[in-house]
């Protein structure tokens, strides 16, 4: 296994590694945030996700 290593510049390996799992990471909060349950830059702060604001709206209000 250490052999790879003399076919392999390290430098430009790990240079390599680095980059492609930033473009990865880049890649995936992009798609994260061209969906409307995980785009979490559109909604106002205040604002709940649709799916917690339709479990708060089904519950009974307490008697009181």
């Amino acid at each position: 296994m250490w052999r790879i290593w003399f076919y392999f510049d390290i430098r430009r390996a790990l240079v390599a590694l680095h980059v492609g799992l930033a473009v990865l990471a880049f890649t995936i909060h992009f798609i994260l945030l061209s969906t409307d349950r995980y785009n979490w830059l559109e909604r106002a702060p205040g604002v709940a996700a649709p799916a917690q604001a339709a479990i708060e709206s089904s519950e009974s209000p307490a008697a009181g």
